[in-house]
């Protein structure tokens, strides 16, 4: 009996992303205003190797080189995000037209090659000068947003096909308001949830902002990890059921279902909020799509010391972890797919990132870097999207993680993700053999992962 062939539906969109802070460099050129990744990143102690992304990948000048490199791949689509206060230097307010000068001549540059832009408004890098006001945890933030992202629709919609209100807002909360380890630097169980009840508002301010001007599509991003329990122990069970609330549920719900789980009630306690009902009819927005961001899974116990979630993750022996301690696990990616179909209805999906942190050996052969373990992370992981489609989900595209080697936020330079190697003294793209299977997989819908 042979097995199905890995051809994807005709249509199916192709891509790579990235985010501006990661890549662009140049953060303060041509008058934009700080950012807090900015102001984070030149703080003693907070990055790996003292690393910021002054430099990084200089893309704010080598834009057309690397969307050179996104031609040979074959991409159909990119997926980049906008440094608001690139655009906005204040937040609010004057726009300054070099900025959105840079995003108009890439996205130019992209349709030229035939590519399609699929812009993200908020990838973590928050406008410093908003941040002095209170930033998340202002309240006023949904309008500051909704004021920034009427400037992008208008300047670009004419030719982005394909847009993002926020991505990952869990990350921004979790690591930024509540342990620290993110700009903004915070540590407070009480504004966490704040945080993350703005941003919300926010993405649906940002919504309501395109249905005015826009005129093709928006959506809202999610990292989503499926929770494992350890053992069928109540209180593992139960851990696994907070913590799937607090990654998975807490932002898509009251986008996509207008209301929050009941465990995180539970989760924090005094420090949970009671919302005004009607924020939920902000939030609530009709979205064109839904990104998934899918990285990993966690098998989860109970652990009363881990606060708030008293939940751990545990090691699973005898499996590939990459260099960021995540498990590769391609069941869990199907697993999501039809878990948030099954919750949330038959919404088109996109993963809008996927990929691994591997160590690149520094050998290059024929213009090409062996990187064996990214490779088969690529191939198990676009097997699992093609269970997900075969089992019903209404799944559109994959963008793969990253186009290149970036900064990895407070990780620094330290860990690399990109299709394609960079030498961040030198700034040279160096093809790894994932882009050359990617660009295989792309070339072919798929059907090369048959061979």
């Amino acid at each position: 009996m042979s097995r199905p062939s890995f051809r994807f539906p005709d249509g199916f969109h192709w891509g790579a992303a990235t985010s501006a802070y990661q890549i662009e460099g140049s953060p303060l050129a041509d008058g934009a205003g700080p950012s807090i990744w900015q102001r984070f990143a030149h703080t003693p102690g907070m990055m790996a190797n003292g690393d910021t992304g002054d430099v990084a990948c200089d893309h704010y000048r080598r834009y057309r080189e690397d969307v050179q490199l996104m031609k040979a791949l074959g991409l159909h689509g990119y997926r980049f995000s906008i440094n608001w206060a690139r655009v906005l230097p204040e937040g609010t307010g004057r726009v300054n037209p070099k900025g959105l000068d840079f995003y108009s001549r890439l996205v130019d540059e992209l349709l030229e090659h035939g590519i399609a832009p699929n812009a993200t408004l908020f990838h973590w890098d928050l406008p410093a000068a908003l941040d002095d006001r209170g930033g998340w945890l202002n309240r006023d933030i949904a309008h500051w947003f909704a004021e920034y992202a009427e400037v992008m629709f208008k300047a670009l919609d004419d030719r982005v096909p394909r847009w993002s209100t926020l991505n990952e807002p869990w990350v921004v909360t979790d690591g930024g308001y509540l342990h620290g380890a993110l700009a903004p630097g915070h540590r407070s169980k009480y504004e966490a949830p704040l945080a993350a009840h703005n941003l919300m508002r926010a993405s649906g301010a940002g919504i309501q902002a395109y249905r005015a001007h826009g005129r093709h599509e928006i959506g809202v991003v999610f990292n989503i990890e499926p929770k494992y329990p350890h053992s069928d122990r109540a209180e593992d069970v139960a851990a696994t059921r907070r913590a799937h609330a607090y990654m998975n549920q807490q932002f898509a719900d009251p986008a996509l279902l207008g209301s929050y789980p009941p465990e995180l009630k539970e989760i924090f306690g005094d420090a949970w909020p009671d919302f005004p009902a009607d924020d939920f009819k902000l939030t609530k927005q009709k979205v064109d799509f839904v990104g998934i961001n899918y990285y990993t899974r966690a098998v989860v116990k109970h652990d009363p010391n881990q606060y708030p979630l008293q939940a751990t993750p545990v090691r699973q022996p005898n499996r590939t972890y990459t260099e960021t301690g995540w498990e590769v696990f391609e069941q869990g990616l199907t697993d999501t797919l039809t878990w948030f179909k099954q919750r949330y209805g038959d919404i088109p999906l996109y993963i809008t990132e996927n990929g691994s942190a591997f160590y690149d050996p520094p050998v290059v052969e024929n213009g090409v870097l062996d990187d064996p373990l990214r490779t088969s992370y690529l191939r198990k992981h676009l097997g699992a999207l093609h269970k997900a489609i075969a089992a019903g989900v209404n799944l559109k595209g994959y963008y793969a993680w990253s186009l290149l080697d970036n900064l990895e936020w407070s990780l620094g330079f330290s860990k690399r993700f990109g299709l394609y190697h960079v030498d961040f003294a030198t700034q040279q793209r160096t093809p790894k053999a994932t882009a050359k299977l990617y660009a295989q997989v792309i070339a072919s819908n798929g059907s090369v992962l048959d061979e």
